[in-house]
């Protein structure tokens, strides 16, 4: 049987960090086949995906992957844990050997990480002074002495502890980090690689010179043709939501905590733009990210009761030969569907909420996401 590697992404866009990411965890785990669970058209931290999934599978696969699948919108738009779990599941249904992913610190010990994880709901964690992004990583650092403040360290160890929770747990890769930190939002001069916030900040102003140093060609000409998809874009849709929507329906919108829907919805009738909305909301108990993935909650208007969901089906995006020869193998042996075509009982069904969030981006580009679309196929 072939050894296959899953890598878990997001390539908003993809860049060169990615293919030395690529690149090395081929070499470190000799892998014959590559499957890359990704994002579709909205991000972990509740960002507008700049190019949508039908582009950035065609980035993927012109990339070297094998097999493209859709991380699921329950599960693309959540805290860490809940992020790592659906796509962890993902490529253990879809039969992979081994899981890389990127962390500045790949030496961690990780084992030790996850068998003093805190309970959430312990009395720590009702403190009201800090996020619980802050308070879970002091408390691990009192516990085991283990710093887990990068960002992409937090995100290995939520890979680390949903592996352990499977039945056959894959062999963990933690590719180094090259070049800049994930948050930096500057591309450093004579240097190949910056991160995905550097790029799109350079992106909002049309710097392609700068961004050609750090993506490859066909990023680049995609990049180029394609319209700006940024919370700008949205801002109109959100704005109304929250202005017409009645406090006690805000109250219902999933994640929506600790009577923060007064806030937003005062913080909507000041706000110029998004930003300024972001910056009228911020408390010191709701950060950046979690206030971008509750504007999304409230934009794809999905409440409690509707989520957090389970796995139950793995949507195709894209495939080159060997990912066909491995399709085939998993179609006889896969414990949930394969979807490569969305059906109206689909649409009615467990895909509903992808739907709804690939119609959004329909609107304003005017590009069918879901029912008019097949996978990409690579020679």
């Amino acid at each position: 049987m072939p050894k296959v590697l899953g890598i878990v992404a997001e390539y908003n866009p993809l860049h060169n960090g990615h293919l030395y990411q690529l690149a090395e965890a081929k070499r470190q785990s000799q892998a014959d086949c590559v499957i890359v669970v990704m994002s579709g058209n909205f991000m972990q931290r509740g960002e507008p995906a700049w190019l949508d999934k039908w582009q950035r599978t065609e980035l993927a696969l012109s990339a070297g992957i094998d097999l493209v699948v859709e991380l699921p919108a329950k599960f693309a738009v959540q805290p860490a844990h809940l992020f790592a779990k659906g796509a962890v599941q993902i490529l253990a249904t879809l039969g992979c050997d081994v899981v890389a992913f990127g962390a500045e610190h790949p030496d961690l010990d990780f084992d030790q990480l996850v068998a003093n994880q805190p309970i959430q709901k312990s009395a720590h964690f009702k403190q009201f002074n800090e996020t619980y992004p802050t308070l879970f990583h002091d408390y691990l650092l009192a516990t085991t002495g283990i710093n887990l403040e990068a960002s992409n360290d937090i995100l290995a160890f939520a890979y680390a502890a949903a592996n352990q929770q499977l039945k056959r747990p894959m062999a963990l890769l933690p590719i180094q980090r090259r070049g800049s930190d994930h948050r930096d939002s500057e591309v450093s001069a004579n240097h190949s690689v910056a991160s995905g916030s550097a790029i799109r900040k350079l992106l909002v102003n049309r710097d392609f010179d700068q961004i050609a140093a750090v993506v490859p060609e066909t990023t680049l000409s995609t990049l180029k043709a394609a319209p700006a998809v940024t919370w700008t874009t949205y801002w109109p849709f959100l704005r109304y939501q929250l202005l017409s929507a009645s406090l006690a329906q805000l109250e219902t919108v999933y994640q929506m905590t600790e009577g923060i829907e007064y806030r937003l919805q005062r913080a909507a009738q000041q706000a110029t733009d998004f930003a300024n909305f972001l910056q009228l909301a911020k408390t010191k108990r709701y950060t950046y990210s979690r206030l971008q993935r509750l504007a999304t909650n409230v934009l794809w208007q999905v409440h409690t009761d509707e989520l957090p969901g389970i796995l139950d089906y793995v949507r195709i995006l894209g495939f080159n030969g060997a990912g066909q020869q491995l399709l085939n193998r998993l179609k006889k042996t896969a414990p949930l569907p394969l979807i490569t075509k969305v059906t109206p009982e689909w649409v009615a069904g467990p895909y509903w909420l992808d739907y709804r969030v690939g119609r959004l981006r329909q609107m304003v580009t005017g590009v069918d996401q879901d029912l008019t679309r097949h996978p990409i196929v690579k020679p």
